[in-house]
């Protein structure tokens, strides 16, 4: 397509545009690059501006992260230095079935052959001290290879993908890894639901690979980095839930945002809790049945329906002590031990966020406490998008609930926020089964880093 050379003369927040260009290498004679310009929504903070490259690794260019504008915008907000980026990949719609990441990284030729381009795409006032240096940013990730198994849509989150991948975890064969995963392409490159996969009987991990052999599911460990933190959370109402197993009792969990259902299952067949979900789109649970193992039936009851609005009815019908039905056709006890809020922003010019605003309201907090049990917690999976969204939800938070804990998930992006309704109950001289039980199934890393706010 022809482009207009004023289109990128100043920097017009949000603007992206997308054309082809010949491929400068000599090996790739007759081939046509895509181009993509975005600019970041804020506006520039340093003068001049700053603009930075980058070039899709080979094979990945219809990975949602590098061919859509939510792809894009999470890439552009992961550089916060630079208020434009160009993004070079190959121009085809298709990548090969099977991705295998290229022994050999062959860019360094293409990078300065674009060089001339990269300045035809800066700004006018990026040249006010004379020609500008644009650095070519380098995406890295520890994916080795993958495969699609299926790409749907839901009916609120939009399109989202199902892969096996390998992911790398140290040199040596006894050391790798496999994963199911579950990504949507409005935010394509948050990873919404990983469970770990291992060949079927037979095979070896030193002799397998994505697309070689079939894989089954291992549900025995957690491997989403904020999972085993929230599980973690527990250990506060250890003799609260310890008391209740004594009495004859199951715990009872309520997982608002159920996604693959891993945290789900990993909570009745580990832990022996009771289990309620709530997730939005219904063709999200079925992807999570089919390819992520979840069980609807003993132990486990899934409902489809926006969180906020559950919370509500289940308040509701608290206050007047009877079962509520929130869609499913089966009443369900209002009263739980602990909530665990897994819940995102649905949009991604908002940056990657969670929980959503919408969650962060005293109204909201009021009803979810009054759901609880008289020592019962609320855990939530924080992903704040600076650092006075956490104060001004920490401050909301102390409003409602007694006290506030908090868990560092350790990768620079996740907290795990803990509230409880009541003072933590003292432990018991007596042995705590469920202790000994959470100890085992997770880190203990996590179970001695949980602070006070």
């Amino acid at each position: 397509m022809a482009v207009d050379n004023s289109t990128f003369e100043t920097i017009n927040p949000s603007a992206f545009t997308t054309f082809t260009f010949p491929n400068p290498s000599p090996s790739a004679a007759a081939s046509l690059l895509r181009v993509a310009v975005l600019d970041s929504p804020l506006q520039p903070t340093a003068d001049p501006p700053r603009v930075a490259a980058m070039l899709v690794p080979k094979h990945r260019h219809s990975d949602w992260i590098f061919s859509t504008l939510s792809g894009h915008l999470q890439l552009l907000s992961s550089s916060p230095a630079f208020s434009r980026l160009i993004l070079v990949g190959d121009s085809s719609p298709h990548s090969p079935p099977i991705y295998r990441r290229p022994l050999k990284d062959d860019d360094e030729e293409l990078g300065v052959s674009l060089q001339p381009l990269f300045l035809a795409l800066s700004p006018k006032s990026c040249f006010k001290h004379g020609i500008p240096e644009v650095p070519i940013l380098r995406y890295q990730d520890n994916l080795i290879s993958s495969v699609v198994l299926e790409i749907c849509d839901g009916p609120f989150v939009g399109e989202m993908v199902v892969e096996d991948v390998e992911i790398g975890c140290g040199g040596e064969a006894s050391k790798r890894e496999f994963r199911r995963r579950l990504r949507f392409k409005r935010m394509p490159n948050l990873v919404q639901t990983e469970v770990r996969i291992v060949p079927k009987m037979g095979f070896g991990l030193d002799c397998v690979g994505i697309g070689q052999v079939e894989f089954r599911l291992d549900d025995s460990v957690l491997v989403h980095s904020y999972l085993v933190p929230m599980v973690a959370s527990l250990s506060l109402a250890a003799p609260y839930i310890e008391g209740r197993i004594q009495s004859g009792a199951r715990p009872k969990a309520l997982c608002l945002g159920v996604g693959g259902g891993a945290l789900l299952g990993f909570l009745r067949t580990q832990l022996g809790f009771q289990v309620e979900g709530v997730e939005a789109d219904e063709e999200v649970l079925r992807v999570s049945r089919q390819y992520f193992g979840l069980e609807d039936g003993e132990h486990i009851n899934v409902h489809v329906g926006d969180a906020l609005e559950v919370i509500d009815k289940l308040a509701g019908a608290c206050q007047v002590e009877e079962g509520c039905d929130v869609g499913s056709g089966n009443d369900v006890d209002t009263k739980f031990d602990v909530i665990m809020v897994d819940l995102d922003s649905s949009d991604a010019r908002d940056g990657l966020i969670a929980p959503p605003l919408e969650f962060v309201r005293k109204h909201v907090l009021l009803s979810a406490r009054s759901i609880l049990s008289d020592h019962g917690i609320l855990a939530v999976n924080v992903i704040p998008p600076n650092t006075s969204f956490y104060k001004t939800l920490i401050h909301t938070f102390e409003d409602v609930f007694n006290e506030l804990y908090e868990i560092d998930v350790g990768n620079g992006e996740n907290f795990i926020l803990v509230a409880v309704a009541s003072p933590l109950m003292p432990p018991s001289d007596r042995e705590n089964c469920f202790l000994n039980r959470l100890g085992k199934a997770i880190s203990g890393v996590y179970l001695n880093s949980i602070k006070k706010i």
